[in-house]
């Protein structure tokens, strides 16, 4: 850290000074993960039941939240699905043991922002912690960057290069939403739920006319797609392209 800049420092020590609400029912666990992250200079608050965590989640003064996948026999996505329904953004990192891909992308269609599979090193619980934090800082920007790739929110312009590239109000939104979140799976349920605002998912390949529609505008003919399919997954974005 030794000649960092000054907003390096102060950046990575509000991190370290963020709350962190843990809902993990496995008292050996919970109790480990809240040594390490105090040790790293977290303020961390435990609950270790559905009701009680659903309690302390509504409170919003938590900036990440841990939630274990089962609690009690009740699954951690319902409590999830609930905070995101009362318009509750706290970013969520699921933790389970249940560790196949589609139950990664039930937890991402969830509201999740993040799954880890059990058991996992308390280094690589901190470093994801601390990749919500600066997302959520991300989030404040009002330039986003990817490659080439840059929006400013303020002139509500997008550029690739130095060509100024034309956008429909509803494909400004989602490049934003990719934007936002580079390198990160993102579902069409997320898409409908977050840019279309739907509250169930409808069937319709608005999703995916949209996306082709942004692509032909975003690409220049002989560059590299940014918006590449996963799948049976959905989309991601390629931040390096």
């Amino acid at each position: 850290m030794t000649g960092a800049p000054e907003t390096e420092l102060s950046h990575a020590t509000s991190q370290k000074r963020a709350r962190v609400l843990l809902i993990e029912d496995d008292k050996g666990l919970s109790e480990e993960i809240r040594a390490e992250l105090e040790r790293l200079g977290y303020f961390v608050r435990a609950a270790d039941t559905f009701a009680e965590g659903l309690h302390e989640a509504r409170l919003a003064d938590a900036a990440v939240m841990i939630v274990d996948r089962m609690l009690h026999e009740l699954d951690g996505l319902e409590m999830v699905e609930t905070l995101r329904e009362e318009g509750i953004r706290t970013p969520v990192l699921f933790i389970s043991s249940l560790s196949s891909v589609d139950e990664r992308i039930r937890g991402l269609k969830a509201g999740g922002d993040d799954y880890l599979v059990k058991p996992f090193a308390m280094a690589e619980l901190a470093a994801r912690v601390e990749a919500l934090l600066r997302r959520l800082d991300d989030m404040r920007a009002t330039r986003l960057r990817a490659g080439g790739l840059e929006m400013d929110l303020i002139e509500q312009t997008v550029k690739r290069g130095d060509a100024l590239i034309e956008l429909l109000p509803r494909e400004f939104k989602l490049l934003e939403y990719f934007l936002r979140r580079p390198r990160q799976l993102i579902t069409r349920a997320m898409l409908l739920h977050d840019v279309w605002h739907y509250r169930f998912t409808p069937d319709t390949n608005v999703v995916d006319v949209h996306i082709g529609n942004l692509r032909r505008k975003i690409d220049a003919p002989g560059a590299t797609t940014m918006i590449k399919n996963i799948r049976g997954s959905g989309f991601m974005l390629h931040a390096d392209a």
